[in-house]
């Protein structure tokens, strides 16, 4: 069990629409998202920056978006996120050669120069303490304008937030989000961790 548990996705009518909202992005709506929903504003907050950040203005796809939130998810360690993270970007329309082989982004073909530089700054960006540094800077500088550095960003800070939500909570992961995870990342070590539902 979790710290604090969900509330059910009919719990009331403005529940229902917050999961309305996730069945369609991820085929089921977040345990995360209904414990923040004890407190509406919080989850409304959240849901509108998560919107935010995943719009795309620029050359920065939906699915990279995704695999740099599954790096920094990796680098933090929480594994509910990195299932939600491989989920998404399969859904997302990431390339199947890049979700395969998404640990081995610096050195496998099916990942450019330009989804190095960002990937690399996830990494970087989601370290304590910090470590992004100014060869990062001039690579991203090389690949992505002022403003789709900052969208990168804002997915890396959306996930900062994420990961540590999660890991406090221990979040009980969900089905959809275990298939995917076993699927891309089991072969990996990937498992549920603290997110079986038996953390506290």
């Amino acid at each position: 069990m979790a710290l604090v548990n969900p509330l059910n996705p009919e719990h009331d009518q403005e529940t229902k629409e917050l999961a309305a909202f996730f069945n369609e992005t991820l085929g089921f709506c977040p345990n995360s998202v209904l414990t923040m929903q004890h407190r509406p504003a919080i989850s409304k907050a959240f849901i509108n920056l998560n919107k935010a950040v995943m719009a795309n203005e620029g050359k920065v796809t939906s699915a990279l978006k995704r695999m740099i939130a599954w790096v920094s998810s990796n680098a933090t360690g929480c594994r509910y996120c990195q299932a939600h993270a491989i989920r998404a970007a399969e859904r997302y329309g990431a390339e199947q050669e890049q979700l395969e082989n998404i640990w081995e982004y610096r050195s496998h073909p099916a990942f450019s120069e330009a989804e190095r530089a960002a990937l690399d700054f996830s990494l970087a960006a989601s370290q304590v303490p910090n470590t992004v540094n100014a060869e990062i800077k001039k690579r991203l500088h090389e690949h992505w304008t002022a403003g789709e550095i900052v969208e990168i960003l804002g997915v890396i800070s959306l996930f900062g937030y994420l990961n540590r939500w999660n890991d406090s909570m221990g979040t009980d992961i969900e089905e959809g989000a275990v298939e995917s995870g076993k699927h891309y990342l089991g072969k990996y070590g990937w498992e549920k961790g603290k997110h079986d539902g038996s953390m506290y």
